[in-house]
């Protein structure tokens, strides 16, 4: 997916792009509700509610995991804009993915709350960032299929239909 000019003949198979887009939509809000499980349940710190509000916290976890859903939604769509418009796009997909997670990580850091609720969120960020890179970057490079046609490297036939020869 990353070399150019193409060493294969196969072309990006948009459908499983999406339904491997979609899996990862769910894995991410997952990874959500893991992540504040472990910051709330094992070390009590209060990431997106108060303690009182419980291990689950409050309606700002559904809200959390939607928007980790919906950036692996996006950056399926900006892995499928890459492999049409670019020659390499796992790598200019793998560049913007870490510079955007670095901002994920770095944002919470920067907020007036408690020290363990900055580095909680921080490494949730992190988490969801990577997952995301990584599981769209290997569902594009598996999300391909035979190039048909005459793109494909095939025998070339000659226009009076005889038999193939090789050019």
């Amino acid at each position: 997916m990353s070399g150019y000019p193409p060493t294969e003949t196969t072309e990006p198979d948009y459908r499983r792009l999406w339904a491997g887009g979609v899996a990862t939509a769910v894995v991410a809000a997952l990874v959500v509700v893991v992540g504040l499980l472990i910051a709330r349940g094992l070390f009590g710190a209060e990431v997106l509610a108060p303690k009182g509000n419980g291990i689950w916290g409050n309606a700002n976890t559904v809200t959390y995991a939607l928007c980790a859903a919906a950036a692996a939604l996006l950056a399926t769509g900006l892995m499928h804009l890459l492999s049409l418009a670019t020659p390499a796009p796992g790598q200019f997909f793998g560049w913007i993915m870490v510079l955007i997670t670095a901002i994920a990580i770095v944002l919470p850091l920067t907020l007036s709350v408690r020290l363990e609720a900055k580095i909680a969120t921080a490494l949730i960020n992190l988490a969801i960032g990577a997952m995301i890179t990584m599981l769209i970057n290997t569902m594009a490079g598996a999300a391909r299929r035979r190039r048909r046609g005459r793109d494909a490297t095939q025998p070339t036939a000659r226009w009076d239909n005889g038999p193939p020869y090789y050019s």
